[in-house]
């Protein structure tokens, strides 16, 4: 998966929001503040770093040529996974999902019921609350 479909399918995630804070050599993925993905070159390889379940790292790193434990992040809750064709672009795309829907579930819950009533998925939407009872 190249560098410009990883970012399409993460862009796609209600709202996700890219940024550099670390450089622009790290593509950093937040939704509500919070970090989901982290995309960068390792050993000359394009990576993506993301979260997983503790039990489910444990399974993939020892499974699963092209994924490590988290580069540079919690080993317990964070994997790297080569996307240069190293790991199925289905996994990959299973992955980045996932580490998504792990960060949304921690947010609060007024964030939770913005990105699920917005059109658009930003938390930039200007139409306020607009009913959402909480």
């Amino acid at each position: 998966m190249d560098s410009d479909e990883l970012a399409r399918v993460l862009g796609e995630f209600p709202g996700a929001e890219a940024e550099f804070p670390f450089g622009p050599q790290t593509r950093v993925w937040k939704v509500g503040s919070r970090i989901f993905a982290l995309e960068m070159e390792r050993h000359g390889r394009p990576v993506v770093s993301v979260k997983a379940l503790p039990e489910n790292v444990v399974h993939l790193v020892a499974g699963v040529a092209g994924i490590e434990p988290g580069y540079h992040l919690n080993k317990r809750h964070w994997v790297t996974v080569d996307t240069g064709g190293l790991v199925e672009d289905g996994l990959v795309v299973e992955l980045v999902t996932e580490s998504h829907a792990i960060v949304v579930a921690k947010l609060p819950r007024r964030l939770r019921l913005a990105l699920d009533g917005t059109s658009n998925g930003s938390f930039n939407d200007e139409r306020g609350s607009g009913g959402v009872a909480g």
